[in-house]
């Protein structure tokens, strides 16, 4: 979840430093810090808040030095602090430390600690880890590659950490599990962090650090070894990233500009791979295991948040075209239960980051037991992307918004072209309904252009209804899931109470909640179960319950029992997925900047859940 890098090379550091930070604090800002190796001193400055806060502190302060690492905190263990903000010193004052994950056995290594005179300064499990690494070092005299290596033998959890000492004024030690770290490869430089949008500014070659290396980064050397201190060679990847990616662009919000790129990062994902004009879909990641695919005994997708409502909609469409049993698993309860998986078994995993702690864990444990693992994921190179069999990138380019929306499109998108191709291949689609597939998905980036010039009514409607304390999501078949998904996106960007359930099922307890305060949104688009929720339409008005309706164009009925109506244009019911969630990103992102909220960065979240 946290942010890190590092710096060594011919340049200031903190400024390289500071720049990346504020590059990944989408994936945390309750505290941020820096600390650099200046005239061999070790400076650390560390303050609560974002890195703005941090860098008002550092004003005046000693900031010179060519080596440094930094981190902006989403906090596990222990409060958002001055204190405990990373980096942390060890109590010799000789070694600084930055982590990004999880330390489960902490409490027994500080017991050890404890009784041998250590003193902790913070509640976090990083100090804890940083003073047992220094208390090998200090016993075995060795180097402090040494000491990181003896201490993660013993370490229980998930950690990405960066360590400086201040003897060495150009070694920077990082090692990694289940936590992602990038280095990227300079002219007698190195920048190390979480991901590569800190690095893109300064070089497109970079390594990824694979699980239990360790990395010994110098400015003309770069040295990779396993816990057994056996050298690796790193793998030079060449970034497919522009600077112009991860800046707004103009826009007042990440979020905003992740909205409005829809059209074009939808239209990325289907290039290349369906042409509806020859009727054909071309996923070679796909292809590959079609076989197998076709006559799984069943599917399991898993996946967390809004890619969990994806793997919904893929539930639907994959059953109804496929004809292949498919269960929807949070990854977070799959992987601590005791699952039955049968050799041949299908796993897809959803994850915009591909480093989501829980699905990791659950598909390397899905894969032991000999199923086959298709992931889709956003980021190329990632630990998910790593670990599957085969699946497929959805392009969707760099998501900085901490509520996901471009990204969900890319998923359904991906998703719904796996089920049309296999359908199709199996026999189970036929040919009339796969062309007429291949046509209705072709022509969604156009219609999402046409939606989003909604954009000022739909921006009317959030002030509208900007102070209410609840909202209920409702809506059928494949458009339930987006009625979760346009809950959860409620719920992040403005803090209001929302829910999203099925239409039906309002009747079995949440019609309770409904009276002349409450705002429900129907998404109720024109499809096979549209009469039944025009049916439930009418339940909410007969008890005054406030009707916000996403319809489609043509639907006279709808409008009658609304308060406001989002008109969208025609859509296959497959497909419809894709435009109905549009506008409920932008209510969830007009109604947080009613509310005056930081809608790029909200409370209590963070990007890439990396811990459990």
């Amino acid at each position: 979840m946290c942010g890190i890098v590092g710096y060594t090379g011919h340049r200031q550091a903190y400024p390289v430093v500071v720049k990346g930070l504020k590059r990944l604090e989408y994936r945390g800002y309750d505290s941020a810090g820096v600390a650099l190796v200046t005239n061999g001193t070790l400076n650390v400055y560390k303050k609560k808040g974002k890195v703005a806060d941090m860098e008002e502190y550092t004003v005046g302060k000693d900031l010179g030095g060519s080596i440094g690492i930094g981190h902006t905190r989403w906090a596990t263990h222990g409060e958002p602090s001055d204190r405990n903000a990373h980096p942390h010193l060890s109590n010799s004052g000789e070694i600084a430390m930055i982590h990004n994950g999880i330390i489960e056995n902490y409490a027994q290594l500080k017991a050890e600690l404890l009784k041998k005179g250590y003193v902790f300064h913070s509640d976090t499990d990083t100090e804890v880890l940083l003073n047992f690494i220094d208390d090998i070092y200090k016993e075995t005299e060795g180097s402090l590659e040494e000491a990181v290596r003896i201490a993660l033998r013993r370490v229980v959890g998930a950690y990405c950490i960066l360590l400086i000492h201040k003897d060495d004024p150009e070694t920077i030690i990082a090692a990694r599990k289940g936590s992602p770290l990038v280095i990227g490869i300079g002219k007698g430089e190195h920048f190390l962090a979480s991901d590569a949008s800190p690095i893109i500014e300064y070089t497109k070659e970079v390594v990824y650090v694979n699980d239990y290396e360790i990395a010994i980064v110098r400015p003309d050397e770069l040295i990779l070894k396993n816990l057994g201190n056996e050298k690796q060679t790193p793998f030079v990847q060449k970034l497919d990233l522009e600077l112009a990616a991860i800046e707004k662009g103009g826009y007042d919000h990440f979020m905003l500009k992740e909205i409005f790129e829809q059209p074009q990062t939808i239209y990325d994902c289907l290039r290349g791979r369906l042409d509806a004009d020859a009727g054909t879909i071309t996923m070679s990641g796909i292809s590959q295991y079609a076989e197998q695919i076709m006559h799984a005994p069943r599917i399991i997708i898993l996946a967390c948040g809004t890619s969990w409502h994806a793997g919904l909609v893929a539930e639907y469409v994959i059953e109804e075209l496929c004809r292949i049993p498919v269960e929807v698993e949070y990854a977070s309860e799959f992987r601590y239960r005791n699952p039955i998986i049968n050799k041949g078994d299908v796993i897809i995993a959803i994850s915009q980051s591909g480093e989501t702690a829980d699905t990791l864990v659950a598909i390397e444990n899905a894969k032991e037991k000999g199923a086959i693992i298709l992931g889709i994921v956003n980021v190329v190179g990632s630990s998910i992307s790593r670990a599957s069999h085969a699946g497929a990138y959805t392009h969707a380019g760099p998501e900085i918004g901490v509520a996901s929306t471009k990204a969900f499109t890319g998923q359904l998108a991906v998703l719904i072209m796996i089920a049309m191709k296999l359908g199709y291949e199996k026999g189970t689609l036929s040919k009339e309904r796969y062309l007429d597939l291949c046509k209705e998905l072709a022509s969604i980036p156009d219609k999402v252009k046409a939606v989003l010039e909604l954009d000022d009514q739909i921006k009317a409607i959030a002030e509208k209804y900007k102070d209410a304390t609840d909202f209920l999501f409702l809506g059928r078949g494949y458009n339930f899931p987006i009625a979760l998904e346009g809950a959860l996106k409620l719920k992040e960007i403005s803090y209001i109470h929302a829910e999203g359930y099925p239409a039906a099922e309002m009747k079995h307890g949440p019609i309770a909640l409904v009276d002349e305060t409450l705002p429900v949104v129907f998404v109720a688009t024109k499809d096979s179960y549209h009469e039944k929720v025009v049916s439930n339409m009418q339940e909410i008005k007969a008890r005054k319950g406030m009707v916000i309706s996403i319809i489609t164009e043509g639907d006279t009925v709808s409008p009658t029992l609304s308060n406001d109506v989002i008109v969208l244009p025609p859509a296959d019911e497959i497909v419809a997925p894709l435009l109905s969630t549009i506008p409920l990103q932008l209510l969830s992102y007009y109604v947080g900047i009613a509310k005056g909220l930081d809608v790029d960065k909200p409370r209590n979240l963070a990007k890439s859940v990396t811990v459990e």
